[in-house]
Parts: structure tokens; sequence; C-alpha cells
């Protein structure tokens, strides 16, 4: 069957999301692609030019094409039902059955740069930054990024004794709240409302190199700023995601 450029891009960009072509898979030269679908080689490299600029796949003069992007998984942003937010499920695989892992890559106190006003963090603010890679059977699918200013990440929940939950070190067991108990209410953290953007745009550099990307891929950003009952910030998280995701969120009431 004869397909144009188009069809061979949802075609593959398929078989990416189920996993069928696996992150780093060396995909057919132009002229065997050209033959699978019965199409001229122009159609086959035009196809490869798309995926390569919605990040993928990556073409290299003497390497051929690979596929730079995992299995398709979902920015779950949570399920809402007012007042109550602690049944949120932060993210999941779009493939049943597909094993899902994530480890804490970074650990950093810093001086929040100027751009972080934006959101409500002062220039110069003391900072914690954490983050955290999302894999699904393997493959880097997700890269988030957290930013909370030094006095929340240092907070201790009641009666606990060690290294706060939000300063521990990449490699440390990872700490988790009482069962039922949200992070939040752990901490003592007065979580009042969420600022969620999602935009579509290059992903940043570190993201890129996480996710195993060319750099200036493209890719969904979405923006969580999380403020306190006086609006000020508790935390930022940036998830960073490829466009071939799904970005969902359930609200109840």
């Amino acid at each position: 069957m004869t397909m144009n450029a188009n069809a061979i891009v949802a075609d593959i960009r398929a078989g990416i999301a189920a996993g069928q072509y696996r992150y780093g898979t060396r995909l057919p030269s132009v002229r065997d692609l050209a033959d699978r679908y019965e199409v001229s080689q122009q159609t086959a490299a035009a196809a490869y030019a798309v995926l390569s600029a919605l990040g993928l796949a990556r073409t290299e003069r003497g390497s051929g094409t690979t596929v730079a992007a995992g299995p398709a998984a979902e920015a779950h942003l949570g399920t809402f039902s007012p007042p109550d937010l602690a049944a949120a499920v932060p993210w999941k695989p779009a493939r049943e059955g597909a094993e899902a892992t994530e480890a804490t890559t970074l650990v950093r106190q810093a001086s929040a740069p100027e751009f972080m006003a934006t959101w409500g963090i002062a220039a110069g603010a003391e900072v914690v930054e954490r983050t955290r890679i999302r894999s699904i059977d393997g493959a880097p699918v997700q890269h988030k990024w957290t930013v909370l200013p030094y006095e929340k990440a240092s907070r201790m929940p009641q009666g606990y004794e060690g290294v706060p939950p939000m300063l521990a070190p990449v490699g440390a067991q990872p700490i988790k709240p009482p069962t039922g108990t949200r992070v939040a209410d752990w901490l003592g953290w007065d979580v009042a409302m969420t600022e969620c953007t999602i935009t579509a745009e290059p992903m940043m550099p570190e993201a890129c190199e996480a996710l195993g990307m060319p750099e200036g891929s493209p890719g969904f950003r979405i923006v969580n700023v999380t403020r306190d009952s006086e609006g000020e910030v508790v935390y930022v998280t940036i998830t960073t995601t490829p466009l071939h995701h799904r970005v969902t969120l359930d609200i109840v009431g």
C-alpha cells in the first residue's frame, strides 16, 4: 500500500509509542524504508526529517537513523477532588504491563537565578533542586525538576529522625510518608493551590541529555507552582516529556 510521508511518520510513531521500536534502535535505511512502504526515497527521507523534527528520531551521517524517544507514558497531573489532593497519581505508562521506575539523579542547594522570580522565588534566595528521571522498561521517558525554598525543603515530619526527606542525597533509600498521607501534610506544608502551565517548546538541555534526545528537541513542558494560603511558593515542579506522550488530569466535583 502506497503511503505519504505523514502516514509513514504516524506508523513509526505508533511503533515507538507501543515499544515496537525501542529507544536506541536503528531504523531502516532510507532505501529500505522506501521499499517497505512502496514510496520514493525522497518521501522516505521526508518522513525521517519529520520524525527528527518531533524529537522521535536522530539522523547522523554515517550512522543512519535511530529511535531517540522511549515508549509513551502519561504525564498524569493527578486526581483532584476538592479539597482532598491525596489521591494524586503523578505518572503512569500508557502501555499496560510496562515496568515503570524512577531514580533521583540530582539533589543540591543553590542560589535562585533571576528567572525563578517569575514563579515567586526571589533571585538569590537559597533553594534546593531535585531531579528525577522516570523510565519505562529501562528507557528514560520523563525528566522532573523540583525547586523548593530551603526552609520548605528542610522540614522534618513530627517524630521523624534523620536527614530531612527533601534533602536525602542521590542513592539514598527513598523516604515516603505513611500510606494514605500526602507528602505536603507529612511535612507540614500549608498547600492551598497549584498553578499549572503546559506548553510545547524546545526541551531544556538537561532534559534532552537525560532523555537521550537531540538538543533542541520539542517536548511538553509542564510547570506546576504550588503555593500556601499566603501565596508563598511551597515548591515548583517542571516535568518534561516528548511530544508523543499524553498529558492527563482528572478533576472530580
